[in-house]
């Protein structure tokens, strides 16, 4: 009878200790900015066996953990070991990239009647524009994290104010970020934002995925499908040229399982242009719920990995300025095209292009957005 009395006490004995003991999300230091604010580093485990790191500094993915068909675990990221690496070399490893991704004409664009400009930090083809928010984009930014959980599951969330006149865009921007592991071994990314003035917004990640493990060769065997029927065009500077055109009979047709080397050489003035894929595609979308954009599959490794998106466009970038003279977390360089990057946003240069989906934010407005990248093999 003592026993019997005493067991209630030690299950909530147990429960405690095991509470204490797993804690939803791991935090800890990954460094310091100049000013010595600290940088913390935040682990999400999943109930299948995803493990994710997420930075506060740039809201930035570190690490994507997942096995292979043998059961081997590898990390599918790019990026860096520690934080000095990321602040002084990142080319937006895993980043949040905003106020604006992508790139806007000349830097420069007109909304209600008042002329605005940016910071001109890219010029491809000669052909100054801004990308991905200017010189201090949401990507160097330190955000203000949170460890919950969303579903029972683990997740972090992190906020960023973006004053007006920050970069050159108006308003006073409110950004959350959300990072949640989800129970079919996924990872979605929630965005919000709110604003006091009217704004230009289009969030994405940045991050760069080579399923065969970061560090570990080229992508080119890789082999994608896309939910998409057409594309946008662009000229020598990358920028829209307005056209949505067919993918039908180029080699931006994956509407059908493709390499990405199989075409990535034609003699197209598209991949000329971009030198090699850097190009947005219009996604076939059939409402505004989360739905598959694209689907990713590495032979060798046997992993496969979905994107799910509200977005209306999908920035498919295969690595064409990586030389090898970065040098990643596994101590090896990052060679030509060792990773695709597919960012789930607006189309690009959509604030100078009407005829493109809206990226106008009002006040009384929210912005939300969600992708998941969804892991798996076979």
């Amino acid at each position: 009878m003592k026993f019997f009395r005493f067991v209630p006490f030690l299950v909530s004995f147990l429960i405690l200790t095991r509470l204490s003991a797993a804690s939803p999300v791991e935090k800890k230091p990954f460094g310091k900015l100049s000013d010595g604010r600290p940088v913390m580093l935040y682990t999400l485990t999943g109930p299948r066996g995803l493990v994710v790191e997420v930075m506060d500094y740039g809201a930035s993915l570190v690490r994507i953990l997942t096995p292979d068909r043998a059961g081997k675990i590898g990390d599918v990221t790019l990026g860096f070991s520690n934080f000095k690496d990321y602040a002084e070399k990142s080319p937006f490893f895993g980043s949040v990239v905003g106020r604006v991704a992508n790139r806007i004409a000349d830097a420069r664009f007109t909304l209600d009647g008042k002329a605005y400009k940016l910071a001109a930090n890219n010029s491809p083809g000669d052909m100054p524009c801004s990308l991905h928010g200017g010189n201090v984009g949401f990507d160097k930014v330190l955000w203000q994290a949170e460890p919950c959980e969303i579903g029972g599951l683990p997740a972090v969330r992190l906020r960023y104010l973006s004053k007006d006149g920050e970069e050159g865009y108006p308003g006073n921007l409110n950004v959350q970020v959300t990072y949640s592991m989800t129970a079919d071994n996924g990872l979605r990314i929630g965005y919000e934002a709110t604003t006091d003035a009217t704004t230009p917004v289009n969030l994405s990640n940045h991050a760069y995925f080579n399923l065969r493990g970061e560090g570990n060769g080229t992508i080119l065997d890789h082999e994608l499908t896309f939910s998409a029927s057409r594309y946008t065009p662009v000229n020598k500077g990358l920028i829209p040229t307005g056209e949505i055109a067919p993918v039908k009979g180029t080699p931006f047709d994956f509407t059908t399982s493709h390499r990405i080397g199989e075409r990535i050489n034609d003699a197209d003035e598209q991949l000329k242009f971009g030198g090699g894929y850097d190009h947005n595609f219009a996604l076939d979308r059939k409402g505004t719920a989360l739905e598959l954009a694209a689907t990713v599959y590495e032979p060798t490794s046997g992993r496969v990995m979905e994107l799910l998106t509200t977005e209306p466009g999908l920035q498919f970038y295969s690595g064409n300025f990586l030389d090898g003279a970065i040098v990643g977390k596994s101590g090896k360089p990052y060679v030509y095209r060792s990773a695709i990057v597919l960012e789930s946003q607006h189309y690009p240069d959509s604030i100078n292009q009407p005829k493109f989906p809206s990226t106008i934010l009002r006040p009384g407005e929210t912005y939300k957005s969600s992708t998941v990248f969804r892991f798996s093999t076979r």
